[in-house]
């Protein structure tokens, strides 16, 4: 545990933003670049990184280890498509940072998610998210391609799912954390939700500033 937040801190440190471009910036033209942003975006993007992790270890807990990840990868899905589409959610990386804040505490509480509650928590994140990571799609020059497309959310999909449970398996089995009241899974909740304060003062910094010099 004391080596992931380490190296949650070094993330920090390392990431001025919200947006996160494997490509760096530029156009997506075929199947392979598509797959690579896809699968590029949430590893280099700390904000949905910590978020999906988190999700597993919940999930893990909640009795949902395979179900919970599912619900959120299909409206993450479906969020990247309307932002593909054109269609944009409002507020969409407020929402985001309030996804580490809200999961993070929930976990730091110690108490498991019901499966219910788990899956609409997941699910309502998971579209916030996927409007977040349309946002690469709505930058391409010209019409995008079909095949771009479909690599593009084959590795979004993917990638998420394999670090949702692979983060449930590490934290029950190699940190020694059978159940949600656990130091560890706790702790892992905190320092999430310690994430989401931290990027939410970097939101607020701009319009604080704004008005002190206006």
């Amino acid at each position: 545990m004391k080596r992931f937040l380490i190296a949650a801190t070094a993330a920090l440190a390392a990431t001025p933003a919200l947006a996160h471009h494997p490509l760096g910036g530029l156009p997506m033209t075929s199947f392979s670049q598509g797959l690579l942003s896809g699968v590029g975006h949430p590893v280099l993007g700390f904000d949905h990184l910590f978020f999906v992790a988190l999700m597993g270890i919940a999930a893990a807990y909640s009795g949902q280890a395979l179900k919970g990840p599912l619900a959120y990868i299909a409206a993450m899905l479906a969020g990247c498509a309307l932002m593909a589409a054109g269609v944009a959610l409002p507020l969409a990386e407020v929402a985001i940072v309030a996804s580490l804040v809200t999961l993070g505490a929930l976990v730091a509480s110690g108490r498991a998610l019901s499966p219910t509650v788990a899956t609409a928590l997941f699910a309502g994140f998971g579209l916030f998210h996927g409007s977040a990571f349309g946002g690469a799609l709505t930058g391409q020059e010209g019409a995008l391609g079909g095949s771009v497309l479909a690599g593009y959310l084959i590795g979004l999909a993917a990638i998420q799912y394999a670090i949702a449970i692979g983060a449930g398996l590490l934290m029950r089995r190699v940190l020694s954390a059978p159940g949600a009241a656990s130091i560890n899974a706790r702790l892992a909740g905190a320092m999430v939700a310690g994430v989401g304060i931290f990027l939410s003062l970097e939101i607020l910094e701009g319009p604080i500033v704004a008005a002190l010099v206006g």
